[in-house]
């Protein structure tokens, strides 16, 4: 959330929060536009799960604070001691951010020398006031998707850039560009982070297939840097270095999220058979080039069943066209 969004939407929610309060007849109004402003957070998700323990503090810090006055009046020292008794329950019940606003309402109760019902029910209606219109403000959050689905498909574009380079380097001995991969995880890792805050603000919606598409790419995007260093040790041109060339060639062709990687599989396999048969490496300098187009294959071939994997488990029901 950009800070001129926060502090709109801070203005906002003590502003109602108080009118609302002041409208209802309650005492210290202005507590509830205080407890709105702690309220207003970075995410819808945040701002539910904190206005939940807020209130379930508020009743526990009430529920604490009644016993002691009941029993030991009303004095500095028993607000120390309820502070004392309060902030490690709070603690081990998950609620502790509420310690703060909760115990602003206790003092309500210490200040009025009074634990009468009707304090107490104004005491907890500034808590719920002022969580819920934190709440309902911060309900609307403007939509990141449209930044999402630019990000991954200059992330795929990258990719192809990638794969591209690699086969111009088994044929011509051109090196990669050093910084396409660089660029490619700075992408993916934004994209990461959009999709993380827009399924904790629209916490209605299934995010799981954009997170795990991202998390997909980035698990191709590390095979792809350990071919690329790999790839430098070819260092005499081949037939093999041609076919292999052509394949990734090929694959930065179709690279695109619908395509489920199953017929490149295939291709994948008749090179290896290919190189099965072909004939045996004349000397060491060939034997180690092929051991290395090997490893490539081997590599190449956890970058395609990453994406065929990831095809699988969500099916072509939930692929939506680029």
């Amino acid at each position: 959330m950009s800070l001129s969004m926060r502090t709109m939407k801070t203005a906002l929610a003590a502003f109602l929060a108080i009118l609302v309060a002041q409208w209802l007849g309650l005492d210290y109004a202005v507590s509830a536009g205080i407890i709105a402003i702690l309220s207003v957070l970075d995410t819808t998700k945040s701002s539910l799960l904190t206005a939940g323990r807020r209130v379930g503090s508020t009743l526990l810090a009430l529920g604490v604070a009644v016993v002691l006055f009941y029993l030991f009046g009303f004095g500095t020292s028993v607000f120390a001691l309820y502070l004392m008794i309060y902030v490690p329950l709070a603690y081990r019940f998950g609620v502790e951010a509420g310690i703060a606003p909760c115990s602003v309402l206790v003092t309500h109760l210490l200040v009025e020398q009074n634990i009468s019902l009707p304090l107490l029910q104004n005491e907890l209606l500034l808590m719920v006031i002022g969580a819920g219109i934190a709440i309902l403000i911060n309900v609307y959050h403007p939509s990141k998707n449209d930044r999402i689905v630019e990000l991954r498909d200059e992330a795929d574009q990258l990719m192809k850039d990638a794969l591209l380079s690699l086969s111009l380097h088994l044929q011509n001995g051109i090196p990669s560009p050093p910084n396409v991969l660089e660029e490619l995880n700075e992408l993916l890792k934004e994209a990461e982070q959009l999709v993380f805050l827009e399924s904790e603000n629209r916490i209605l919606t299934d995010w799981q297939y954009d997170l795990r598409y991202i998390e997909m790419r980035k698990d191709q995007a590390a095979i792809l840097a350990y071919m690329q260093q790999n790839i430098l040790k070819c260092t005499i041109p081949t037939e093999e270095n041609k076919i292999l060339a052509g394949l990734f060639y090929l694959t930065a062709n179709q690279l695109h999220q619908n395509n489920t990687g199953e017929y490149i599989l295939e291709d994948i396999r008749l090179l290896l058979q290919h190189f099965r048969q072909s004939d045996l490496p004349e000397n060491r300098l060939e034997f180690e080039n092929r051991a290395v187009l090997f490893q490539l294959l081997n590599d190449f071939t956890r970058f395609i069943q990453a994406k065929k994997d990831f095809f699988d488990e969500y099916g072509t029901a939930q692929l939506s066209n680029e």
